[in-house]
């Protein structure tokens, strides 16, 4: 089976979660952190990544502010007041669905 297909599922709450403990990031600084807190076994692409962003955007999750950073600008994601309950929900449901997964695939645990 394909990682990217088992991770899918969980970009969302792997993002928020980063929100939420380190403040404002732009887009990169996420997919490298996954990438370096995973040792490069989970790496985000940019195509999975932006269309999450503005989704979680629209929803009101998170919020932007745009920064100049020399002849660039960086657009950076901060999560809403929304965006942090939401973030401990769905940290609390990712933690149910691993403790569930755990007992399919280590049976003799349960």
């Amino acid at each position: 089976m394909n990682k990217s297909t088992l991770y899918k599922g969980c970009l969302e709450p792997i993002v928020m979660r980063l929100l939420k403990d380190n403040g404002r990031m732009y887009g990169y600084q996420i997919t490298q952190m996954v990438k370096e807190i995973t040792k490069g076994e989970l790496q985000i692409t940019e195509g999975a990544l932006y269309p999450l962003l503005h989704r979680l955007e629209e929803q009101g999750v998170v919020e932007t502010e745009m920064e100049n950073i020399g002849n660039r600008v960086r657009k950076y994601y901060t999560l809403t007041k929304a965006g942090k309950k939401q973030t401990s929900v769905a940290m609390d449901e990712l933690k149910l669905f691993m403790q569930s997964l755990n007992l399919i695939v280590n049976p003799k645990l349960a």
